[in-house]
């Protein structure tokens, strides 16, 4: 039988290949009797107008189906990318194999499956490398256009193509291109456009914003964590020439003895944020602060500072104290400080504090004539990614701070209380309080002080926008209680 030659449309025609090899099972030729090429690609300009896609190739009409395993559909696509000239002879092979021997598919240790798995991974590595180590420099293109981005890499196998969408969703907005000797690839923001090589002179040269870089690059390196030998293994040599943070290493390197032993000697820093753990003797008065309540909102401040009875305040940059006038009308206590309030110092300054503003406008009501506070002095948060997310009290965190509230209460002697939430209405009800139920009533403390319930500016933040004006609206019909007054007894 003569022998068949094979066209692909390019090095990384991997739809072609499985198209032709659909074929040629289809009319039962024998691997031995293939012979597979590439064919040359004409020369192009990368920057000018067109799309050339290598997955957009002639592909054969076929309409038999070959099951193969599923594990030979993701090895064909990553090993078809090797630089090897006959992966396609033998991906060919090992199909036709798998489809003539099905013993053959519970033997991972036969010698066309584990080279095909070692030129897979190969490629996959190379992938990898060049999405860690492709270093954009900006290049004015024209006057008037946009400043266009350009890398110059080497890849050791066919991976442009395969490699290019990542590039694509990391750095949608912005105009770019990367260069290598066989294959370059232009993104306008809308598509991606494919063309022939590149030589290393076409890309650009280093400038200036790069020298911020090499100074960033320097002050992060650690001395301490250097491991030169898993650094070579992660960023081997050969791609060190196309980056430009490869000029520090040699020098780093060398100083990172004598810089860990600097660092040693300087000690650990403190981060500025966090307050000191208070003494033993401030936790006794802390202790007593209820029988002995100290005298003044500023003394009262001094000493939530300090608080460490639950661990909320260790976390917390700082303790939030109410702020307003003494003997107010009206005293609102929320559940406790978000993250703007923590970083402020002051309540109801972040997104629900500016939903309470716009309900004090509304009502005629000046922010500087209503005391505002809250029921637990620190914000309690968890951390994810680098944002702070809130996170309710624990009934024990509210039940340390309690006395806190209640000293505060007896300096300010507000004429009444507007409790914001189920947190507010607990501490200062003694009880669990049902708030959706209970809301736009008054109830009378113990002490005679009278307590109106409703709900937290952050729960109107949290329901659906088609909800929140008619929850708006109704919120403030609680509000308004409030300023008329608790009504009369009896």
């Amino acid at each position: 039988m003569a022998e068949r030659v094979v066209t692909l449309a390019g090095e990384a025609d991997v739809a072609g290949f499985r198209a032709e090899a659909r074929c040629m099972l289809a009319q039962r030729t024998a691997p031995e009797h293939v012979s597979w090429q590439v064919a040359r690609r004409d020369e192009g300009d990368l920057f000018g107008v067109g799309h050339d896609d290598a997955s957009a190739a002639h592909t054969p009409e076929s309409s038999s189906r070959v099951n193969v395993p599923a594990f030979f559909v993701a090895l064909c696509e990553r090993a078809a990318l090797h630089g090897d000239p006959n992966r396609f002879g033998l991906l060919y092979r090992l199909l036709w194999r798998l489809v003539h021997e099905p013993a053959l598919r519970h033997d991972p240790l036969d010698a066309d499956r584990m080279q095909a798995e070692l030129m897979a991974r190969a490629v996959r590595r190379d992938m990898h490398k060049m999405t860690a180590f492709v270093r954009f420099r900006p290049l004015s293109v024209e006057a008037g256009d946009e400043v266009q981005h350009v890398a110059w890499f080497e890849p050791d196998h066919h991976i442009v193509e395969a490699t290019a969408p990542f590039f694509a969703r990391r750095f949608a907005q912005m105009r770019w291109a990367i260069l290598t000797p066989e294959r370059c690839v232009r993104w306008d923001g809308h598509a991606l456009a494919f063309g022939p090589g590149a030589k290393r002179e076409d890309a650009p040269q280093a400038d200036a914003a790069e020298q911020l870089w090499l100074t960033y690059y320097a002050s992060i390196f650690n001395p301490a964590r250097l491991k030169l030998k898993m650094m070579q293994k992660e960023m081997p040599r050969k791609y060190w020439k196309n980056l430009p943070e490869a000029v520090l290493i040699q020098p780093l390197t060398a100083r990172s003895a004598q810089r860990s032993g600097q660092m040693i000697e300087q000690g650990a820093s403190e981060p500025a944020h966090r307050r000191p753990a208070s003494s033993s003797a401030l936790r006794v008065d802390q202790r007593v602060a209820v029988v002995h309540a100290p005298g003044t909102l500023a003394a009262l401040r001094d000493a939530t500072e300090r608080c460490r009875e639950c661990p909320i305040g260790a976390m917390a940059t700082q303790a939030v104290p109410g702020e307003g006038p003494l003997q107010p009308l009206l005293m609102l206590v929320g559940e406790q400080p978000g993250d703007q309030e923590d970083l402020h110092g002051r309540p109801f300054v972040g997104p629900a504090g500016q939903l309470l503003d716009r309900a004090l406008v509304q009502l005629g009501w000046p922010r500087e004539a209503i005391y505002l506070t809250n029921a637990v002095k620190h914000f309690k948060f968890e951390l994810r990614g680098k944002r702070r997310i809130h996170k309710t009290p624990a009934q024990q965190e509210a039940a340390a701070c309690l006395h806190w509230l209640e000293n505060e209460l007896s300096l300010v002697q507000p004429g009444a209380v507007v409790a914001l939430g189920a947190t507010a209405a607990r501490a200062l009800l003694g009880r669990h309080v049902a708030v959706m139920s209970e809301r736009g009533q008054w109830f009378t403390r113990a002490d005679g002080l009278r307590v109106l319930v409703t709900l937290h500016p952050s729960a109107l933040l949290r329901m659906d926008a088609g909800e929140r004006d008619a929850a708006f609206a109704a919120w403030l019909a609680d509000l308004r209680q409030a300023g008329a007054g608790p009504p009369q007894a009896g």
